[in-house]
């Protein structure tokens, strides 16, 4: 496989709502990334869909989503789940959205900070700014458990 063919996959799956970091970051490693390298690729996949998330979900969830009942209520179900997850926000406000988007767990990441952050009204340049501090965080986790998880089967 090409370089820029890996690059581009490790991209992807960074960039994709239900794996971000916690896919792309161990990926990228397995195809022979050193980690410092795997967590710059991987953090851009990650933040590409953000701005682009924050300044149209409002518009996708009006405008489209509402077109389409089985989508509009798939959606709705989400929106109801991701709002169960606001306890952070509401407690600590900004720095509560970026410890939310930090724990790399499943339903927790940039996509549902952005979802957070849009449904909460919050400040757009704030969110994403807020997000991306979010993200570096869980990159930095998901690195050192990714490189210690590795280094720990290298020993048995």
């Amino acid at each position: 496989m090409k370089i820029f063919d890996k690059i581009f996959d490790i991209i992807l799956v960074s960039a994709l709502p239900m794996s971000e970091l916690r896919g792309g970051i161990p990926l990228a490693i397995y195809y022979g990334f050193n980690p410092i390298y795997a967590y710059f690729i991987c953090v851009l996949g990650n933040l590409i869909p953000v701005p682009i998330l924050l300044l149209s979900l409002d518009y996708i969830r009006e405008k489209i989503l509402r077109k389409f009942r089985l989508l509009y209520n798939l959606y709705l179900k989400v929106e109801k789940h991701v709002l169960k997850k606001r306890v952070l926000i509401d407690k600590y406000g900004y720095i509560g959205l970026t410890l939310f988007v930090a724990v790399p767990l499943p339903v927790t990441g940039a996509w549902t900070g952005c979802l957070l952050a849009s449904l909460l009204k919050m400040d757009t340049k704030k969110s994403m700014v807020h997000i991306t501090l979010g993200v570096l965080l869980a990159g930095l986790l998901i690195v050192v458990t990714s490189v210690g998880v590795l280094s720990a089967l290298n020993l048995s």
